[in-house]
């Protein structure tokens, strides 16, 4: 199976968190265009593909608002090649819209940003998520103000919704402060420091691969070098088992596929849209 992570044109969001910098961003109707269009081409390529398939989208900014991020997921969702697609969110979008996708194969990865939504407003929108059948996990980013409203959500989810915690970028956690967060995230111990990669085996590049708004082909989203290209298929050739070329990894979605952890085994069936196995998480 091949598995992809997508991000074209759009970098524009309905939030504005203070450490995010596509916060308010506003796409002009050019750029939504070529996103659109984007989205579109890379949706038929996948419905011809003769493989299996999987999809995470990662777009810089918020992709449930735009009305076709929601419909390719509801296509991909019930091709008979894809096995898994996944979108990262703010969840500021309405839910009825996943009616029509195909609960088995649609998840999404939700990130909860308290100060932009109200926090009754959010658990209301993953209560209808549970109610739908829809696989979803939550998340926060592990600032200290934002302690409380972690602890809030996740005594308010149903047990068997994951709450992950993302380390903040550029925040050193003292034991103390990273034992306050596993009680919140037990696998917060993963995102804590940043994992040393460079020589190590990793899945990118051979079994995942990443895919921009023109169809180039890299490893991951952190490594610039170019493997090909989808469209024209030159990006097959350059698929094949490589170390890491970077000195370390510190993002969930480049490091969970280092050889070198075992999270393909802590997240055995929603690697994607990042929901630990059942053993892993009771």
């Amino acid at each position: 199976m091949l598995t992809i992570l997508y991000r074209g044109p759009l970098a524009s969001c309905d939030y504005d968190c203070p450490y995010c910098p596509f916060a308010k961003r506003r796409d002009n109707p050019t750029t939504l265009r070529a996103d659109r269009a984007a989205l579109e081409r890379f949706c038929d390529w996948v419905a011809a593909h003769p493989g299996e398939i999987a999809v995470l989208f990662t777009p810089w900014g918020e992709g449930l608002v735009r009305s076709w991020y929601r419909r390719a997921i509801v296509r991909l969702s019930h091709l008979p090649n894809v096995r898994r697609v996944a979108i990262q969110t703010n969840l500021s979008c309405r839910t009825g819209w996943l009616d029509d996708a195909n609960r088995d194969v649609v998840a999404l990865w939700c990130t909860y940003h308290p100060g932009q939504t109200p926090q009754d407003r959010f658990l209301a929108k993953t209560n209808e998520l549970a109610d739908m059948g829809v696989r979803f996990s939550v998340g926060v980013v592990g600032l200290p103000e934002h302690a409380d409203s972690a602890r809030t959500i996740r005594e308010a989810l149903p047990v068997h919704v994951y709450l992950w915690v993302n380390a903040a970028e550029g925040h050193t956690y003292s034991d103390d402060e990273a034992s306050e967060w596993e009680a919140i995230d037990p696998l917060f111990g993963f995102s804590r420091h940043p994992h040393r990669s460079i020589g190590v085996g990793c899945r990118t590049g051979e079994s995942v691969i990443s895919v921009d708004g023109d169809g180039t082909v890299r490893r991951c989203h952190f490594v610039d070098e170019v493997l090909g290209n989808l469209y024209d298929g030159s990006y097959a050739d350059g698929l094949r088992p490589r170390a890491c070329p970077l000195l370390q990894c510190d993002c969930h979605i480049g490091y969970v596929h280092l050889e070198s952890l075992p999270l393909y085994d802590v997240f055995a069936g929603g690697v994607l849209e990042r929901i630990p196995s059942r053993e892993r998480h009771s």
